[in-house]
């Protein structure tokens, strides 16, 4: 990461594709947090690089107000879009920052939260931001897939997505090293989140897995859509060539599964709940 910066493309026309693609969290996720959270319905909570609402839509019922922010537009705007369909319009807020920006003037919080968006950011700095952001007895929570879990495709009903092939067929696209907006990851984004957050002064972590593992129907709309969710395969990254290597994947789908379905199983959910001192 020490070549790599951040620049507004790094997720430039992918939040269309957002909601069909990514894999849901696991459906017990919001009731832990409604467990383990302070969160009675009177609180304040900021989701930092909210995406289009992934998980500030759904834990809104559980705050007086929620506050995502995000740098991208096409992300805003599909989180006001998602936040209107789920009739929670009238309490979210969205704006339009990146995280270094915070703390904006947008107050203080009960719960912050990173949902698998923590690894684009400055951390040290946005870390020691968001603490300081955090009313008393406030907490953070960091959510991701849990990948340690090896989820087996044994037993499914359709075949399992070419996830390795299609790895293969972006790099013939775009090359070997890892593209992230306009400049290159070549050893990925970094990780150790435990040793900045309490660099930050934040105590714990609680760790919690929410258990997934049902079976999910994927169609190859639905794989197409995870294709250009990611950063490394966004829309725009292709220019010109962006739909050629549609028609490839498709091609490649096609040969994997001809009926145009894929079965996996959904991914556990590992959250850190932090809390500040």
């Amino acid at each position: 990461m020490t070549d790599w910066e951040w620049d507004e493309t790094l997720f430039a026309g992918s939040a269309a594709y957002y909601a069909q693609g990514r894999l849901p969290y696991a459906s017990g996720l919001v009731p832990l947090l409604a467990e383990v959270l302070p969160a009675d319905g009177h609180g304040r909570l900021l989701d930092v690089g909210c995406g289009p609402g992934t998980i500030t839509v759904p834990l809104a019922h559980l705050f007086h107000e929620v506050v995502g922010v995000d740098p991208d537009p096409g992300m805003i705007a599909e989180a006001e879009r998602r936040a209107t369909a789920a009739g929670v319009a009238d309490k979210t807020h969205w704006v339009r920052i990146r995280a270094e920006d915070l703390p904006a003037g947008l107050g203080t919080f009960t719960v912050a939260a990173f949902a698998q968006s923590f690894h684009w950011m400055d951390r040290h700095r946005v870390a020691q931001t968001v603490r300081g952001m955090l009313r008393t007895g406030g907490a953070l929570i960091h959510l991701s897939d849990l990948k340690t879990e090896t989820r087996t495709t044994e037993g499914l009903p359709y075949p399992a997505a070419p996830y390795e092939d299609i790895a293969a067929l972006v790099k013939r696209y775009l090359g070997p090293v890892r593209r992230a907006g306009r400049g290159l990851l070549p050893h990925g984004t970094p990780g150790d989140e435990a040793a900045v957050l309490a660099g930050a002064g934040f105590l714990g972590p609680e760790r919690h897995v929410v258990p997934a593992g049902q079976v999910l129907r994927r169609t190859t709309d639905d794989i197409v859509a995870w294709t250009f969710s990611l950063s490394y395969s966004a829309p725009h990254l292709f220019g010109p060539r962006r739909e050629a290597f549609e028609i490839d994947l498709r091609r490649l789908l096609a040969l994997a599964s001809p009926m145009g379905h894929f079965s996996e199983r959904a991914p556990s959910t590992e959250v850190f709940l932090w809390r500040s001192p």
